[in-house]
């Protein structure tokens, strides 16, 4: 008997998520990747392509709406409130972090094209943010609902294909 297992597919022209068991589509999710386009060397705020797998899963048992910094739980919570306090602009990883790891070496993996290195991740964005046109600074945001559930299906190790 075969397991099916769960994969992800992130399509960057229609900036969508598509969350997957074996075959079977379980959800599409809107998200918003990189408004520089598509790229995977270092310092150019571009989403990588290719295949990736979920190499941590950052964020279990914080409550929605958590700030990251550098990975880490500030002990803040986002509210529109909160984000009036902080410099305009500022690049909010919220609630969950599922950080990619390049599957291909030379291409997304290694070097200057390391998407592990680059810091790019899966994570979630305040609710003002539009979702479905590219926006981020490499990652992929998601809504805080959508990555909370995401979280809960995948694991270390879990395939996402981003093309």
């Amino acid at each position: 008997m075969h397991l099916a297992l769960p994969n992800l597919e992130v399509n960057l022209a229609r900036q969508t998520l598509r969350l997957r068991f074996g075959e079977v589509l379980l959800r599409e999710y809107a998200v918003s990747t990189a408004r520089n386009g598509p790229g995977e060397r270092q310092n150019s705020e571009c989403t990588p392509r290719g295949l990736h797998y979920i190499g941590a899963k950052i964020g279990a048992g914080t409550p929605a709406n958590t700030v990251f910094t550098a990975r880490r739980p500030t002990g803040e919570i986002h509210s529109p409130e909160y984000a009036a306090t902080q410099p305009a602009g500022r690049d909010w990883i919220l609630t969950r972090i599922l950080w990619l790891a390049g599957a291909e070496p030379g291409f997304n993996l290694g070097g200057e094209c390391d998407t592990w290195s680059r810091y790019i991740y899966l994570h979630g964005t305040p609710d003002d943010v539009i979702l479905g046109t590219p926006g981020s600074r490499g990652c992929v945001r998601m809504r805080n609902a959508d990555i909370l559930e995401l979280f809960t299906c995948v694991e270390v190790g879990t395939p996402v294909l981003i093309h």
